[in-house]
């Protein structure tokens, strides 16, 4: 933790030196204000959503349909009392494909064919790309040789960006319909660094339900 303005602050979760608009696998995690159990229950292994639990899975669907010029895709997500957890691909795109700022000596690129994916009827969601392995989060700036750091600022067509609009819309429909909810604020975010990360990520949120009374969220 740091001093800030005489108070202490805890460091951002952020990569220091990662654009949240680069072509990558992330790993999101929201949770409810409080870890209220706010989207059902988990029985006999299973998870049970309520009305607004439902919502999640139908916000967090359209994120494809909202958002066709990032190019993304959705690997596993899992929606449980109270948190969500998803996984989500940023490709190459019209905002990230000309700003190549990557070190490519610093990363390569492993083939991933059979990506594991949630089946989802009538939506092309298959995450079948490339994880970019990275070995070292620092990339400089190709025009200028200098280490570029994340920017906060106004957050367009990235990670932070589809997070708020999937956010927004679950808490408008819990008030159109007179649900009681609400997010805590921010997320946690990761950026998938290799294939066997991915996989095990995947196979955790797969398992979730099942594991429940030993998750960190219980």
């Amino acid at each position: 933790m740091n001093l800030f303005k005489g108070k202490y602050r805890t460091d951002s979760a952020r990569l220091k030196y990662w654009n949240y608009n680069w072509s990558a696998p992330y790993f999101i995690t929201a949770c409810t204000h409080q870890r209220i159990h706010f989207f059902g229950e988990v029985k006999n292994r299973k998870m049970i959503p309520n009305q607004i639990g439902h919502q999640v899975n139908i916000e967090w669907l359209k994120t494809l349909e909202l958002r066709p010029d990032m190019n993304l895709m959705l690997g596993d997500f899992q929606v449980m009392p109270n948190h969500f957890h998803g996984i989500i691909i940023i490709g190459e795109n019209k905002y990230n494909s000309r700003n190549k700022k990557f070190d490519t000596d610093a990363m390569h690129r492993v083939s991933t064919d059979d990506l594991p994916h949630r089946d989802l009827t009538n939506k092309p969601a298959n995450p079948k790309s490339n994880i970019i392995e990275i070995t070292n989060p620092k990339f400089p700036d190709s025009r200028t040789g200098k280490t570029i750091q994340n920017k906060f600022g106004p957050q367009k067509k990235n990670l932070g960006s589809i997070m708020r609009g999937f956010k927004s819309a679950v808490t408008t429909y819990a008030r159109i319909n007179n649900l009681s909810f609400k997010w805590q604020p921010k997320f946690h975010d990761h950026v998938i660094r290799n294939q066997g990360e991915y996989d095990r990520i995947s196979n955790y949120i797969k398992k979730n339900p099942e594991n429940w009374t030993g998750d960190k969220f219980f």
